[in-house]
């Protein structure tokens, strides 16, 4: 399964981790120096909700946090029914 959002299409980014060593110039060293760029991937924070497409059917879709605060994810409305008791077929012998 992709880590793609399915309202905002966001992705995973790259980028990349810098290794420095040194100190500051303005803590009284000479200055940091670049020792190693180590790259990395940046992932969006998608989560798991029950909501109601524009065309009314109610499934699970994997979206950003970002879009859920924005109020772009119509929740799925509370269900109002009860499961029926299934009734087990009983043996004959």
């Amino acid at each position: 399964m992709s880590r793609i959002c399915e309202l905002t299409g966001k992705r995973p980014m790259k980028g990349s981790i810098i290794w420095r060593s040194g100190k500051a110039k303005k803590l009284g060293g000479i200055g940091t120096h670049v020792t190693a760029i180590t790259k990395r991937r940046f992932f969006p924070n998608l989560q798991r909700v029950k909501a109601q497409l524009p065309n009314g059917e109610v499934r699970y879709i994997r979206v950003t946090a970002a879009a859920l605060k924005k109020g772009l994810v119509q929740k799925a409305p509370k269900r109002t029914w009860k499961k029926e008791l299934a009734v087990k077929p009983t043996k004959k012998s």
